[in-house]
């Protein structure tokens, strides 16, 4: 669940989870004042002050709102108390307004959830979660940067691309962390097939070291628990595949959708799919529209839109099968000794110098 709007349309779930949400937190002993909180940063997203929210939340002091959106808010927050005391984290609060909404609560927890059992160094990490009077939270590692949807709008802005090399990189990353969440286990050993189903580049975030970070697992699928089904579209417009579009049944090959469209908006300095409404984009997105990457880009190494068009087939059957394969595919367009970690935070450093 990210603090931007999503989409949404379906039927309601037939329980309302809340009070389930709340025991299983609780449970686990983290409600109250010892409660925790896992939850994505929005790192550097235009600082706002926080002059008027409380300066403690159970046990973490709030530092500076980060982001704000219909469905959450995000702080940059210091534990106060326990052993971690002193660490800066990422606080994600659910909407006041949302915390008798089932379906939000429902959304929120699963987050948690799934978010805890993943630890890969290019996954945003959940510490805890837990609710503190009403209000349900997720403290997250906070990711000191950008996102990407903010670069590339930066980008945009200055009339720029960025170099080949970064563009891999970023992408080349964000399916290593795929690649381990599409094959964790949880703790029984159970291969959990989780999906992320919003892979997008406001959910891909750069720190000031260069690192790649995939976050906000809020409408992901576990379909060992019976989450494949697609009844209910949840995601960025722009940002799903075709088979989400039609609700039909989520794999793995939706997050290799979306992070080919990544890809060719780093590429290319413009989104994939262009609609002025709702009705087009679908049908942008539906009918494959897209501009040759070769017209807006001439610098692109041969065969690399190859591999991009085949990522970005509308058959989920003729593209890359799981992220590996993708990646792999990659792999002879990186220059590895360009494309790596400080190379890419010193670019996202001089985009943003004042």
């Amino acid at each position: 669940m990210h603090p931007s709007g999503t989409v949404a349309a379906g039927a309601q779930p037939a329980r309302h989870p809340a009070a389930r949400a709340g025991d299983r937190l609780r449970a686990r002993g983290e409600g109250g004042s010892e409660g925790g909180c896992a939850g994505c940063a929005q790192p550097g997203a235009g600082a706002v002050s926080v002059a008027k929210a409380p300066p403690r939340f159970g046990r973490f002091e709030i530092l500076q709102l980060l982001g704000r959106g219909g469905m959450a808010e995000v702080y940059k927050a210091r534990i106060v108390e326990g052993t971690r005391a002193g660490q800066v984290i990422a606080l994600k609060r659910l909407a006041p307004k949302l915390a008798a909404d089932p379906e939000a609560v429902d959304l929120f927890t699963v987050e948690a959830d799934v978010s805890r059992l993943l630890k890969h160094p290019n996954i945003v990490e959940v510490l805890e979660a837990g609710v503190v009077g009403e209000m349900y939270y997720l403290a997250m590692e906070y990711v000191d940067g950008r996102d990407l949807g903010m670069v590339l709008a930066r980008c945009r802005e200055r009339k720029i691309f960025l170099p080949v090399p970064f563009a891999l990189y970023i992408v080349r990353r964000v399916l290593d962390a795929l690649a381990y969440a599409h094959e964790a286990r949880g703790p029984t050993g159970l291969h959990l097939n989780i999906i992320h189903c919003d892979v997008s580049p406001s959910n891909l975030f750069i720190s000031r070291l260069g690192e790649i970070k995939l976050g906000d697992f809020g409408i992901a699928k576990v379909r060992s628990m019976g989450g494949d089904s697609n009844e209910t579209l949840w995601g960025k417009l722009a940002y799903l595949a075709p088979e989400q579009l039609d609700r039909g049944p989520l794999t793995p090959r939706v997050d290799l959708w979306g992070s080919a469209l990544a890809l060719y908006e780093i590429l290319g300095n413009q989104r994939t799919f262009q609609g002025s409404n709702t009705e087009q984009l679908q049908q942008a997105v539906r009918h494959g529209q897209i501009q040759p990457l070769e017209e807006l880009r001439k610098d692109l190494p041969s065969g690399l839109a190859h591999v991009l068009r085949r990522a970005l087939n509308r058959d989920p059957d003729k593209r890359y099968q799981t992220a590996a394969e993708f990646s792999d595919a990659l792999k002879p367009f990186h220059d590895e000794m360009v494309g790596e970690a400080l190379g890419i935070a010193s670019v996202v450093r001089g985009l943003f110098k004042q």
